[in-house]
């Protein structure tokens, strides 16, 4: 691990840990790199299932199975980095993505890109649980929110660049040509990872983990149970919303993406600090809300203007609530779990994605795709009164 950098508060003076030390730059290099070659393919996936010829169902599963892979392989991911070192399932996982994104310019078959598919969520989810876990590494502990703000403007950067990227890309070139593209942004990601400087598992750390099937870490249940019901909202966004603008002929779906992350950058740089000072009360309520109010605005959808409005209000609330869940699942856990905890925390966020986007292709087919951001709207109520009913119970806990 690299060593303790110690900086002085540019308000009030006082010495505090550093946070832009070398490893945690290559950390979201490498980071912005991966997730701009799986953003690029965000948009793009399913309108290439449609070009093999797939329905709505298809591109929903294409989508689910993806994440339901990611999901499968994260609790081995935790126990891995607890066990084998972040080193070496940080850069198996990068090396599966780009091999699989990759095979994506030879696929000439739905089952092929199916059968990819559930080899790139196994890359996935090895490399972006050690990628969380690893940043958590780093990050000095009073700076944990703040920290992981700015880690996640390395993946808002990608987004804000990708899905658009993606969707100009595949206008003027092959779909093969755009797949081997993203391929090469997850190989520079593995470049870059190479020269991070790795925390080293302790023997004595090995030996206080539970056991071989220890899969999950209890700490991180509640906030990692909030984020299922708010990352079923981003299941409806990702696999449906760029088909929904064209039957409702508005145009803007690379601006709608632009904006989102734009909007999510912005909160980077306050809703971590945010969370240090005053804790999930002061973000996840109002974030929630703001989500809510996107979902009902992309169900109606008259025009271009509502889906930039959309866009701008989805990307703050989530950029709010995201690392704020993350810091809270990871605050509460053992040092030697974090990696646990992170595995734990985006096994729930992967649920929800895949979750989303097969119920939301059923629900699609059935009654249109209007209605699946008002069931979308429905999953965030269920998320606010699952927080205040966790809220009820830790304080009647601590009164007892």
């Amino acid at each position: 691990m690299a060593k303790l950098v110690i900086e002085k508060d540019t308000v009030t003076g006082t010495r505090i840990e550093k946070i832009w030390t070398k490893d945690f730059i290559l950390i979201c290099l490498a980071n912005f790199f991966v997730f701009l070659g799986f953003q690029m393919t965000l948009p793009t996936l399913p309108l290439f299932v449609e070009a093999l010829g797939g329905r709505d169902q298809l591109i929903g599963l294409a989508v689910g199975i993806f994440t339901f892979s990611a999901l499968l392989i994260r609790p081995f991911a935790g126990h891995a980095l607890e066990t084998k070192g972040r080193g070496i399932i940080y850069l198996s996982g990068l090396l599966i993505f780009f091999l699989s994104v990759a095979s994506f310019s030879v696929t000439a078959s739905i089952l092929f890109l199916f059968v990819m598919r559930i080899v790139q969520g196994l890359g996935w989810g090895l490399s972006t649980t050690a990628s969380g876990t690893i940043a958590t590494d780093i990050i000095p502990g009073k700076r944990r929110g703040e920290g992981l703000g700015y880690y996640g403007l390395s993946g808002n950067l990608a987004l804000a660049f990708g899905p658009s990227l993606g969707l100009i890309l595949v206008e003027h070139v092959s779909f093969q040509s755009l797949f081997i593209i993203c391929a090469i942004f997850g190989l520079l990601a593995f470049i870059l990872s190479s020269f991070i400087s790795f925390k080293k598992v302790e023997q004595k750390e090995k030996a206080t983990l539970v056991g071989k099937w220890d899969f999950y870490e209890k700490s991180a249940l509640k906030p990692s149970a909030l984020a299922f019901f708010i990352t079923v909202t981003f299941g409806g966004i990702a696999s449906f919303l760029p088909l929904y603008t064209v039957q409702k002929g508005v145009e803007g779906i690379q601006t709608y993406f632009f904006i989102y992350a734009m909007a999510l950058m912005v909160t980077r740089t306050f809703a971590g600090q945010l969370y240090d000072r005053k804790g999930h009360r002061a973000v996840f309520i109002p974030g929630t809300l703001l989500i809510f109010l996107a979902m009902l605005f992309l169900a109606w959808l008259p025009n271009s203007f509502i889906l930039f409005i959309a866009a701008f209000l989805y990307g703050f609330g989530f950029g709010t609530i995201q690392p704020a869940l993350q810091a809270w699942a990871v605050e509460r856990s053992p040092k030697n779990r974090r990696g646990m905890a992170n595995a734990t925390f985006f096994s729930f966020f992967d649920l929800g994605v895949g979750f989303g986007a097969i119920l939301f292709g059923q629900i699609g087919h059935w009654i249109g795709y209007a209605s699946i951001y008002l069931a979308a709207a429905l999953s965030i109520l269920m998320s606010i009164g699952l927080y205040i009913f966790i809220l009820r119970t830790e304080k009647i806990n601590a009164v007892s």
